[in-house]
């Protein structure tokens, strides 16, 4: 190997693992917070995308998330088990499931309101070190649709 080829190989020179370790930090971060409310993170996601617009399908799910059936599917049935949602066939095409929140879903709206700032103060970075940092990230996920 050259050189060149040698530093390509160190690990800091690599773009993957800084976001790889940042999202750990911010996932790990947002576990105090969830935690008492009796969530995890992607359910936690998941009811976000719900709280925006409730009765959305399976696949509609999967494609905000950027996750695919099989890694969403578990998740959500274990929601249901839970009583936050409702899973539902389409009437129109059998091979659609909606997903609609359940009053107690939607009730943790109101727990989990407070979410966001508290996260966003746990970032040490300036308002807009995060905006750049958002729509880098954005832009990035924007590309790979």
């Amino acid at each position: 190997m050259n050189q060149d080829q040698i530093n390509n190989m160190k690990l800091e020179n690599q773009l993957c693992f800084p976001l790889y370790a940042a999202s750990r930090i911010i996932t790990s971060k947002y576990t105090q917070f969830l935690k008492p409310l009796g969530l995890t993170y992607t359910q936690y996601i998941v009811f976000l995308v719900l709280w925006e617009k409730d009765g959305i399908t399976v696949g509609q799910l999967c494609e905000k998330l950027y996750l695919d059936n099989g890694t969403i599917t578990p998740i959500i049935k274990k929601m249901q088990t839970q009583g936050y949602l409702e899973r539902k066939r389409s009437s129109n095409d059998d091979r659609i499931v909606i997903i609609n929140l359940t009053d107690k879903g939607k009730e943790l709206q109101e727990k989990a309101k407070n979410v966001p700032q508290l996260m966003s103060e746990c970032v040490e970075l300036s308002d807009n070190k995060k905006m750049q940092l958002y729509n880098l990230l954005h832009e990035f996920l924007d590309n790979q649709k």
